[in-house]
């Protein structure tokens, strides 16, 4: 299995409608991925305070590295990463993804 955590540090001017439509579009590319097991969402809850600025992030786990790998290549995930790009603060620098084997 893969462990694809993803967090985010959005843009103070990012709205609630923009990351809800984010969410959505990842939650809608759960049908299209054979091996795409489980997504979920959701705001971090640590009280460590060593989020960084990530506030709210995903996990999508994966049957096997086939299946992220087809997850990474669909061009609706591209659509979805352009979109998370666009709302985090810096772009690339305001996302952290880390995949996990298991």
């Amino acid at each position: 299995m893969i462990t694809h955590c993803v967090f985010i540090n959005y843009r103070a001017d990012t709205t609630a409608k923009t990351k809800v439509a984010i969410l959505d579009a990842l939650l809608a590319l759960r049908p299209r991925i054979d091996g795409l097991i489980n997504i979920i969402v959701g705001n971090n809850m640590s009280p460590e305070g060593l989020d960084k600025g990530f506030s709210e992030g995903f996990i999508v786990t994966f049957r096997d590295v086939a299946a992220r790998d087809q997850y990474l290549a669909d061009e609706e995930h591209a659509k979805v990463g352009a979109a998370i790009v666009a709302a985090a603060e810096g772009g690339l620098d305001g996302i952290l993804v880390y995949d996990l084997e298991h």
